[in-house]
């Protein structure tokens, strides 16, 4: 069962819960007999998004087995003094609106307790009283995220059965911080077509075994290795002995971004170089000249159509008379970063996943909120759930464009989850 099936079959729980009827309350659903009574009551205090509630909660007692039992509502989340809907409420706003836990208790109190910022909202209103006053805390949306990931922990398994991968992918991970000084590194694949994000691990970056444990949990999730074709990833030394030990079939795309980033220093000493024995307006003139000379040629080295055509660019920024030492380093990388241009890398992107970790960053606070490798795992693991069910923005900015807009990737993937929701996947 995927994760799509797990959120319809949490919707249709719920709607059956809510749709019982009294006869049927009367069942016992221990044995299973209908020879039962009411055996008294008992009054709950929920709190909901109009505020405090009080709930009567009746029981039963089955003559058969002599069991107690107590009728339960969809609405309400058993052992808690929160409702679903502020439970749903609190682990969306953290995740949509990419905010803390801290000022998501403080909203929510807020909103449902009418104090604190409501009052700001609302100013001729009364303060209420302390027996009115809701008292959500930080720590208590913290164990909602992480019951939240426990849940996507769990359902790893298959959880992407059924959704084709386009056989090129990109890899990445994201250095955070914990507490006391440790370090963990998210690693992340994604799919470059559809964008498709499988489960994610907490490992070392530069570990061959690392990248093990992220191909076989996305191979567990439903990732079939013969379909992949290419690769994407910064170069580091983890994943790229893993991928010529284990995936010797797959090219290996080198991230042009990092690449460009690595040559930067070269340049700048060419440049300097240039310049030398030169200041004021000449100065400037020669470097701005030289810059530009050099990165046009890197650029049609970087950016050709053709593998021919990135040897003649290359040929040219040798020929170069400050070009040699850039041409030199890029002769080592040019085979990886012409792989895109293969027929049967089609769709392969040039760079990394790098965008993944711009909204992974606001929404997790690079690990703060979570302490432990484990619960980082498990918040990363809802975070990606999130993002194969949210459709992306249908307007585009102006830096950025949507390349499916109004699609989530598991549509563009080919299973469309229709009305299911990713807390309706993490069944909260």
């Amino acid at each position: 069962m995927n994760i799509i099936e797990h959120g319809q079959h949490f919707i249709q729980s719920l709607q059956a819960l809510a749709n019982r009827s009294a006869w049927e309350w009367r069942r016992c659903p221990h044995c299973g007999d209908s020879l039962t009574c009411k055996w008294g009551s008992y009054t709950r205090h929920p709190w909901c998004f109009g505020g405090r509630q009080q709930v009567r909660v009746q029981r039963h007692r089955c003559e058969r087995c002599r069991r107690t039992y107590s009728e339960q509502s969809a609405l309400l989340v058993g052992g808690s003094w929160y409702a679903r809907e502020v439970q749903r409420t609190a682990i969306d706003h953290w995740q949509h609106l990419g905010t803390s836990v801290r000022r998501t208790a403080e909203v929510l109190r807020s909103w449902l307790g009418r104090q604190e910022r409501w009052l700001l909202w609302r100013p001729l209103d009364a303060m209420p009283s302390e027996e009115e006053r809701c008292h959500l805390s930080a720590s208590t949306v913290e164990r909602w995220l992480d019951r939240a990931g426990s849940v996507a922990q769990q359902r790893v398994p298959d959880q992407l059965a059924g959704a084709p991968c386009s056989g090129q992918v990109g890899v990445d991970g994201l250095w955070v911080r914990l507490r006391k000084g440790a370090k963990g590194v998210v690693l992340a694949l994604v799919d470059s077509v559809s964008g498709l994000v499988w489960p994610p691990v907490v490992a070392q970056e530069e570990s061959e075994p690392s990248w093990d444990d992220l191909v076989k949990r996305a191979v567990s999730a439903g990732l079939d290795l013969d379909t992949l074709r290419g690769v994407t990833s910064d170069g580091a030394a983890g994943i790229a002995g893993y991928l010529e030990r284990v995936l010797a079939w797959v090219n290996h795309q080198r991230c042009v971004f990092h690449l460009w980033r690595n040559l930067a220093g070269e340049l700048a000493r060419q440049v300097a170089g240039a310049v030398a024995g030169l200041e004021g307006a000449a100065a400037k003139t020669a470097r701005n000249q030289v810059r530009r000379e050099l990165v046009a040629l890197m650029h049609r080295v970087l950016d050709a159509r053709s593998e021919a055509a990135g040897r003649a660019a290359l040929a040219e920024l040798a020929a170069h008379r400050l070009g040699a030492g850039l041409a030199q380093a890029l002769d080592q990388h040019l085979d990886a970063a012409l792989v895109h241009l293969l027929w049967y890398n089609q769709g392969l992107l040039r760079v990394g996943p790098e965008w993944l970790w711009r909204d992974f960053r606001l929404r997790l606070g690079h690990g703060r909120n979570q302490g432990s490798t484990g619960r980082l795992e498990r918040a990363a693991l809802v975070w990606a759930i999130y993002r194969n069910f949210e459709p992306a923005q249908r307007r585009s900015e102006r830096k950025r464009h949507y390349r499916w807009p109004g699609q989530s990737p598991l549509a563009v993937a080919g299973i469309p989850p229709g009305e299911v929701s990713y807390l309706d996947a993490l069944a909260v």
